[in-house]
């Protein structure tokens, strides 16, 4: 009811706001800048305070509290990556041909944050728990009410994601061109400060026990933080109103744009013939139906669409650090000394490394190499990006070897099976095990992994103080232990104590043997060796990463306005955020139809890849040329030109009939 209530009174809002005048009569400056921005950059903020905080987390619960496995984890984070980054299509199409920019923000943040609200619901382990056990009893309304919230958060933020950025470009008059630079670096930087502190705060609220019936990881909060945030987001945006210029929607350009190019491709089709003279562009087939601007309009769109093919191999890299690099920096070492860092929190290098280079790349680096006479263009600063993140995949290859050369124990996959046989008595036991006779000393352990799983006897003897009394002869499953010192105590039948102290370290799995002495023997049996590569090593990775976001990404963005015609900027934005989604189908793509039995030659396969690409786009940016859409624009508006193009229209079309006058003459 409150949602329902507050949805009503912010209609209400937008529709006394929908007289407004186009700009402000006045426009409000600070520091050179319309003041209108600062409004837009906080929600921008906050925004991606929601998002990526609730990204960073996502991974960790697929894997732990809806128990899938890593491969399903991975699959369903590159989907919802990708659902968000084909949505701003549809927010395109409404901003810039039904709603305008403003309302369109407003309406979907109000889905996003219901969204938000509704995947911290489905975190809450108790509303399904009724023996209180710890454990959800229906997991499958937690698993409809996950993907209900990401579904509405997919629609949210991906209708608003080719608004906003654009929406800011418009506060700007002409002569701010310096400002509106400026301004996109600062717009950028508010996304990668959001992304810092949320991966930074989400993962150790994460990490909290809560719950009413039985403490466990508080995905709860680490959600519903994220959707507090977003409505901070909605409020401010809404406060600036009455400051910014709101340019209204020009119709329905997004059809326009394909029944124009339709048209065209449809009268090239029906005049192929040679008899017809050729015309400079194929778009000029569609001359005899559209106008001039907007086909120059269409054209301007085309050219830069057609540069956006290689891009989505950038993105099917990058977007695989909240994944394949997260569930990498599990099998790591995360002790830094003063502070244990989650594998989570490794993604905050990212945002702390934008926050850094940013400024210096764009004060420093960039009018160093104009100095030294060099032209890097937005085009060329893309194409080192790319390759700087083609060298971050070889990076993330190498440690991955050396994961796996020092730490070759681990569980069994899902198509394989493990057998554990455990020998409890103080004396020599012999086993035949697949035909292969052998002898098992005291207190010791085989294990065994089969590829066709037919049995899964882990036998375990293990008694935290949380798991209850373990009969004698019987097991415990595995359970989760946090690193450090962990102490176990053993209940006997006449209620003897004995407590147990040792140290486990990350990814280690431990068998502990209790004889009916309570005395343990000099050491416990280690099943899996603790993780000794350190997360440091993951930094190196991190910062070619980063590198390459720094001159990609901003620089796109700049350059996806600058070239867009006025009334198309929304839909220019939206096939630039297109590529993020197709780059994160490309993961999936790649993932499974290539079945790299190693990690590591996967990397090296996306390396590669990004590597041809790479000299793909470098050669399609060699042969770009730079324009100017307000100055063509203008040339295509003036009412002298659209006189000599009629005339010259007039010759075409005549031209054009007289193969049909000789046919008929000839018949």
């Amino acid at each position: 009811m409150f949602v329902l209530t507050c949805f009503i009174l912010f209609c209400a809002f937008i529709d006394k706001e929908q007289g407004r005048t186009k700009k402000s009569k006045s426009q409000v400056e600070c520091c050179g800048y319309p003041l209108s921005i600062f409004f837009i950059v906080v929600n921008e903020f906050c925004e991606r305070f929601s998002y990526y905080g609730m990204r960073a987390v996502l991974v960790l619960y697929f894997r732990y509290f809806l128990r899938w496995d890593d491969d399903l984890a991975t699959t369903i984070y590159h989907t919802f990556v990708a659902l968000c980054y084909l949505t701003p299509i549809l927010g395109a199409i409404v901003a810039d041909s039904w709603l305008g920019k403003f309302k369109t923000i407003v309406y979907l943040s109000i889905v996003y944050t219901i969204g938000q609200a509704v995947m911290a619901v489905s975190a809450i382990h108790d509303i399904t728990d009724s023996n209180q056990d710890g454990t959800p009893d229906n997991m499958t309304l937690h698993v409809a009410l996950s993907m209900l919230g990401l579904f509405l958060i997919a629609v949210g933020t991906g209708g608003i994601k080719p608004c906003v950025a654009a929406f800011g470009g418009d506060q700007f008059q002409d002569h701010q061109e310096k400002q509106r630079s400026t301004f996109f670096s600062i717009f950028y930087l508010s996304i990668n400060a959001g992304s810092l502190l949320s991966t930074l705060i989400t993962p150790i609220l994460r990490a909290q026990e809560c719950g009413i019936n039985s403490q466990q990881k508080c995905y709860p909060l680490a959600f519903g933080v994220p959707a507090a945030l977003m409505a901070v987001a909605l409020v401010v945006f809404i406060a600036g109103s009455s400051m910014y210029t709101k340019a209204a929607p020009k119709g329905n350009i997004m059809l326009e744009v394909c029944k124009c190019i339709g048209f065209a491709i449809k009268n090239r089709f029906n005049h192929r013939s040679k008899v017809y003279p050729k015309r400079e562009h194929w778009m000029d087939w569609a001359n005899e139906k559209y106008n001039k601007l907007l086909i120059a309009q269409v054209k301007m769109v085309l050219k830069v669409l057609f540069l956006y093919i290689p891009l989505p191999m950038f993105w099917a890299l990058f977007d695989q650090q909240g994944s394949r690099w997260t569930l990498q920096a599990t099998t790591m070492d995360g002790n830094f000394g003063a502070f244990i860092v989650q594998p989570d929190q490794m993604q905050t290098v990212n945002p702390i490394l934008i926050l850094v280079m940013v400024p210096i790349v764009d004060s420093v680096v960039y009018p160093l190499i104009k100095k030294c006479g060099l032209n890097f263009t937005p085009l060329k600063r893309m194409t080192v990006g790319m390759f700087m993140a083609g060298l971050a995949f070889v990076a993330a290859a190498l440690v991955q070897v050396q994961i796996d050369v020092r730490n070759p124990s681990k569980f069994p996959s899902s198509s394989q099976a493990q057998v554990k046989f455990l020998n409890l008595e103080n004396s020599s036991l012999s086993l035949t095990v697949d035909g292969n006779p052998f002898d098992l000393a005291a207190f010791q352990v085989y294990t065994q992994k089969h590829t066709h799983p037919t049995i899964n006897c882990t036998h375990c003897i293990y008694a935290p103080s949380d798991l209850g009394a373990i009969a004698p002869n019987e097991f415990s499953n595995y359970t989760s232990v946090p690193e450090g010192k962990a102490t176990f105590t053993i209940l006997g039948e006449m209620e003897q104590t004995c407590n147990y102290t040792m140290s486990l370290g990350f990814g280690s799995s431990f068998t502990l043997l209790i004889p009916s002495t309570f005395s343990f023997g000099p050491d416990a049996i280690e099943d899996i060796k603790p993780n000794t590569i350190h997360m440091a090593w993951q930094i190196p990775q991190y910062f070619l990463m980063t590198s390459g976001e720094v001159v990609f990404s901003v620089t796109g963005l700049e350059f996806s306005y600058s070239q867009a015609p006025s009334n198309m900027k929304s839909v220019l934005q939206a096939g630039w955020l297109l590529t993020v989604a197709v780059g994160n189908i490309i993961v999936l793509i790649v993932a499974e139809a290539g079945q790299l039995p190693e990690q590591w030659a996967e990397y090296v396969l996306f390396a590669s890849l990004l590597m041809c690409v790479c000299i793909i786009f470098s050669i399609m940016a060699y042969f770009y040329t730079y324009i100017d859409p307000a100055e063509i624009e203008a040339r295509f508006s003036q009412p002298d030109y659209e006189d000599k193009e009629e005339k010259k229209k007039k010759n075409e079309v005549e031209m054009s009939e007289k193969p049909e006058q000789l046919k008929q003459t000839k018949i």
